[in-house]
């Protein structure tokens, strides 16, 4: 095997491991929790729901597909932590939805801007339509488990 041969595949491997290791840096299990203040006569409310981070692939479910009160959130988190997840839901009460169309058991949806770190994030809900609309946070928090290599 020529020096040059070896050289090249020795960068490759190291090229290869870190961007492994930028892709995993979020992978785990997260806590997602989701504030939507009040607005006008629409309560405020606070959601607390398991996510999972795989490959930089974030999903996270609260409640039960298709129930009033579900929420699906999920997309891809970049390289620097960055992300637009999408969130897909259904209606859980009039009394904590805003809009003409925010009855129980309708479909809605938004995007959430996002930010995220080795082991937290935050982000913040699209507002949608100005003064029906109103701006939701999330925090995101890894959690510590065994898998875990402390030396990563």
């Amino acid at each position: 095997m020529s020096k040059t041969f070896w050289f090249h595949g020795a960068v490759l491997l190291l090229l290869t491991q870190a961007t492994s290791l930028a892709v995993e840096r979020f992978d785990g299990n997260w806590v997602t929790k989701l504030t939507c203040p009040p607005k006008g006569s629409t309560s405020g409310y606070t959601w607390e729901f398991p996510a999972t981070i795989q490959n930089s692939n974030f999903h996270g479910e609260r409640g039960k597909a298709g129930e009033p009160g579900y929420l699906l959130l999920e997309g891809k988190i970049a390289e620097n932590g960055s992300a637009k997840l999408n969130a897909n839901g259904v209606v859980a009460s009039r009394q904590y939805a805003r809009g003409v169309f925010a009855h129980k058991g309708e479909d809605y949806s938004y995007d959430v801007k996002a930010d995220f770190k080795e082991s937290e994030g935050s982000g913040v809900k699209s507002e949608g339509l100005g003064i029906v609309g109103r701006t939701c946070t999330f925090e995101f928090r890894k959690q510590a488990g065994a898998a875990e290599n402390p030396n990563k």
